[in-house]
């Protein structure tokens, strides 16, 4: 399932306060996004205790237990995790990877909280969350009954989100310092092929292992760190974080150059750092210059005319690099208007680029 519309972490903990006591919810989202922990955060709020079921995991006896004779009678006794005498949050997750068996098992518990004569207490509440198909995840196509017994909501990143979250659970500085540099490297897009890809979760394990190499006080060789950010990030994002940890002695490298108290490096060594540092201000531009010229404000234009200049001294360092920054990227471009007063200035820039992507 992907639905139409999404919603970010702080709404999707709206909707669990809301819906949720009232209705079973079914969160939709990719891998390592934070389903299962604003479950978690969701359960703490209301004071109940969490009880997570992972459905990849389960037969249909773990959910409506084993028969046993009373009275000479045949009765179901349902599990133990599950059969509680006080409310509580039963999540039950990757609850789409499980076989229709167990999605049949589920039918009563999410509609009725009922497993055969045992009801779940009053005020217990029942979440679900899965992946859906595009996620390379495991996933088996959900019954129309059990889709039709629950409310569905889609989860997305919100980078501004995660960092406000980041700097309160004490994340190693270099993540969220890359992050708010980078806000569009927080989520990479499950790939086809099996390697490590971003998401919240990985930047947070890559924050433990960091944390873990830093609590003796030494500093990680590069080569250690290579294969760190490797085997946790997607492949691009982590070449460019190698080359921002290169600059973490000016940390704010990119607004002295817009400042104009640094200059671009230019020295063949430090060409990965010039690459981060160019990426990081096309994504600037991106994120802040606006749409159309009618909103261009005063304070704005100086930073237009600036941003027009970084451009040239940049081509001057390395053509390539330059025509990057201005080309057309796959999720952000920057606005028409800026490309044309670029274009007009530095032509060749621009019909070299285009001429490329042509030729592609």
């Amino acid at each position: 399932m992907n639905l139409p519309v999404t919603v970010t972490p702080d709404g999707l903990s709206d909707v669990l306060l809301n819906v949720a006591p009232v209705r079973p919810v079914f969160i939709w989202g990719a891998p390592g996004i934070g389903k299962s922990a604003l479950v978690e955060q969701f359960a703490e709020e209301v004071g109940l205790p969490c009880v997570s079921l992972l459905g990849s995991q389960l037969a249909p006896e773990d959910i409506i237990g084993i028969p046993q004779i009373q009275d000479d009678v045949s009765t179901f006794l349902p599990p133990k995790m599950i059969a509680r005498k006080e409310p509580y949050v039963l999540f039950l997750d990757e609850l789409n990877a499980c076989s229709q068996d167990v999605q049949r098992a589920f039918y009563s518990l999410i509609h009725e909280k009922r497993i055969g004569e045992y009801h779940l207490p009053e005020g217990s509440v029942v979440i679900g969350a899965g992946n859906r198909t595009q996620d390379s995840a495991i996933v088996k196509t959900m019954s129309s009954a059990l889709i039709n017994r629950m409310f569905h909501v889609q989860l997305k990143t919100d980078t501004r989100q995660w960092l406000s979250w980041a700097y309160d659970a004490g994340i190693h500085p270099w993540v969220t310092d890359y992050i708010s540099q980078r806000p569009d490297h927080l989520f990479s897009e499950p790939p086809k092929t099996e390697e490590p890809y971003s998401t919240p979760r990985s930047w947070h394990m890559l924050s433990d292992a960091l944390k873990e190499y830093h609590a003796g006080e030494k500093d990680i060789p590069q080569e250690t760190l290579r294969v760190l950010t490797y085997g946790m990030l997607s492949p691009s994002h982590a070449g460019m974080f190698l080359a921002f940890t290169k600059q973490l002695k000016n940390t704010h490298l990119l607004d002295e150059i817009i400042t104009q108290k640094a200059k671009w490096p230019s020295n063949p060594e430090e060409r990965d750092v010039l690459y981060f540092l160019a990426q990081s201000f096309r994504a600037k531009l991106c994120r802040e210059l606006p749409k159309s010229k009618q909103e261009i404000s005063g304070g704005m234009l100086s930073f237009i005319y600036r941003a027009k200049g970084m451009i040239k001294e940049l081509s001057a360092i390395n053509f390539e690099i330059a025509q990057m920054v201005v080309s057309s990227g796959d999720r952000d471009t920057l606005p028409e208007w800026f490309l044309v007063e670029v274009i007009r200035d530095m032509p060749r820039l621009i019909s070299n680029s285009v001429s490329r992507k042509d030729g592609n």
